[in-house]
């Protein structure tokens, strides 16, 4: 099968196509065959090696993720496609099945298979979108779902999404008004249109303003983007909470992102409420190029890989 690996750190050109051996599932494990997959911050972040990170904690990312490059060559942590093959032990699918997964840190998903546990976070897919907009959801979709129920999100609340125009903020814009919170979204100028229709009920421009609205105050506030990007705008916001509000960041911990969440956004998704925001697709063949538009962290919403096969 066709992979894209990238067996250092470094640039995007980091990034080979090569011809690697297709993967055989174990007894308890799915073979997809992948359709469409992501690249999001974290793809680039982790083949870049973290550079702006501080030395310590490098240190401890190469230590998780591989020394000098990767100890899985295939990154990729979204994907959407088709169970080719399952384990005998295998029982949630069936050859056919239109799925989508997230795999964090296994990777796997920069191929044209990958083998997935059945108990990993792995659902069907929505009936009603294609691959690639199926893989435009898990990733941003998770996050937000996650830190919403952090921040003990519910109906009637004032929300603010700061970073509202990426994966992560697009989709929590969608889930905040889905679970009827007022929903303010701060974004770039030319996103602004964007958050409105995704259901913000007031939209600001952070290049332009350095505080939130006179009088507002917020029951959560949620920094889409992460704490490495600032502004006075967001610091403000930070602090903008009425009593009890909750500030949380993306960066906050690790996100729990278990199979029933992703069979949540599933049933979102099939009622309308929650749609994928899709920016640029590029072929496998281009993954690197993919990978440097999204490195300059101006994307909106995803950007998917479509990952061809013999006879398509």
């Amino acid at each position: 099968m066709r992979a894209a690996v990238c067996t250092r750190y470094g640039p995007p050109d980091v990034l080979q196509l090569r011809e690697v051996e297709t993967p055989v599932p174990r007894d308890d494990e799915v073979l997809v065959k992948i359709r469409a997959t992501t690249v999001t911050s974290s793809d680039w972040f982790v083949r870049s090696g973290g550079p702006t990170l501080p030395l310590v904690k490098r240190a401890m990312m190469h230590l998780v993720v591989g020394i000098r490059g990767p100890r899985r060559a295939i990154l990729g942590m979204v994907l959407a496609g088709e169970v080719d093959q399952v384990g005998r032990e295998v029982r949630r699918f069936r050859v056919g099945d239109r799925v989508y997964a997230f795999t964090k840190y296994h990777f796997g998903a920069y191929a044209q298979y990958v083998c997935l546990a059945e108990t990993s976070t792995i659902a069907g897919a929505p009936g009603n979108v294609t691959f690639d907009e199926a893989a435009a959801i898990p990733y941003g979709g998770l996050l937000a779902l996650h830190f919403l129920s952090k921040g003990r999100i519910a109906s009637g609340q004032g929300v603010l999404v700061y970073g509202a125009s990426g994966a992560v903020g697009t989709s929590a814009v969608q889930l905040a008004r889905h679970f009827g919170a007022d929903v303010t979204a701060v974004c770039g100028p030319s996103n602004l249109g964007l958050a409105g229709s995704l259901g913000a009920a007031e939209v600001v421009d952070y290049t332009k303003e350095s505080a939130p609205p006179v009088g507002r105050r917020y029951d959560l506030v949620f920094d889409a983007v992460g704490r490495r990007k600032t502004s006075a705008l967001k610091v403000a916001c930070s602090t903008a909470l009425t009593p009890g509000g909750r500030y949380l960041s993306v960066d906050d911990g690790t996100p729990e992102t278990p199979a029933t969440a992703l069979a949540q956004l599933t049933e979102l998704v099939e009622a309308g409420s929650l749609r994928p925001v899709i920016d640029r697709l590029y072929p496998l063949e281009l993954i690197a190029e993919a990978h440097r538009y999204v490195e300059g962290e101006h994307k909106k919403g995803s950007v998917v890989i479509t990952v061809g096969h013999e006879g398509d």
